[in-house]
């Protein structure tokens, strides 16, 4: 997976104007950053400060730990690796405190790293090879959790939604196809019901990711191809020839229905 840098050059031209569509509602948004990387931190403050975010950043884990409970953020952004102290004695001193959700980034990926992390109380783990759109997703996940981001709009009740012979039911989260019902995952299903309800419209990559994506989900990037094959599998699509999921080609997918 690229880095941070590289990611946000390819990234932020074309995306920047569909993100902050998103995002008008979280003006303003304080993230502190606690990271002794200062390219780190300046790229993560060039990303997310035009999408309506004001990012702070402290090179050192005390000085942030300070900062972090003694000032009001929608989230922090704390690396496990400080020069002083570790991330994990800053996250103990913050959660003392506070409960703001917390995002652990690790340059060694080591799962121990991320166990304890977690069980001090980190809302979610990063490792430094992020791409920004997956840390704009992460982040977004865990202050919707926290209560900070509300929904864009209250969503109606979805009546169950016919495409042929496929139906899906959003509140049973099942989908049958003819008397056979599919056994799918809760991703697969994500992006099946987030392609139904555009009824026909073309979905990009980012805006399946933004409604699929959590914590529990491998959905960012090259990896919401993978599930889409997976998908097409179970509904007997043909990829070259499709009945269901049709590829658009630099855009990202449709559902259509079978003989149209």
């Amino acid at each position: 997976m690229m880095s941070l840098g590289a990611k946000v050059c390819q990234d932020s031209v074309k995306d920047l104007a569909a993100w902050r569509a998103g995002w008008h509602h979280c003006h303003a948004m304080r993230i502190l950053v606690i990271d002794d990387d200062s390219e780190l931190c300046q790229l993560v403050a060039d990303y997310l400060g035009p999408m309506g975010f004001k990012v702070e950043a402290e090179n050192l884990g005390i000085d942030g730990a300070e900062r972090a409970t003694s000032e009001v953020w929608q989230a922090i952004i704390l690396d496990v690796m400080l020069p002083d102290v570790d991330g994990f004695e800053v996250l103990r001193r913050i959660r003392l405190k506070s409960k703001v959700p917390v995002v652990m980034l690790t340059g060694r990926g080591d799962e121990m790293d991320r166990v304890v992390g977690l069980e001090l109380g980190a809302d979610d783990y990063l490792p430094k090879t992020f791409s920004s759109r997956e840390l704009l997703a992460r982040l977004r996940a865990v202050m919707r959790r926290a209560g900070w981001v509300a929904e864009s709009a209250p969503e109606v009740p979805v009546q169950e939604i016919v495409v042929g012979p496929l139906r899906i039911n959003p509140a049973a989260h099942t989908a049958v196809m003819g008397d056979e019902a599919l056994s799918l995952t809760p991703a697969e299903f994500g992006l099946l019901l987030s392609l139904a309800k555009a009824r026909g419209r073309v979905k990009t990559r980012e805006q399946l990711i933004e409604e699929v994506a959590d914590r529990e989900w491998d959905v960012f990037d090259r990896a919401i191809d993978m599930h889409i094959s997976m998908l097409r599998r179970k509904l007997g699509d043909d990829p070259k020839e499709p009945r269901f999921i049709k590829t658009v080609r630099g855009y990202g997918y449709q559902l259509i229905a079978p003989g149209r």
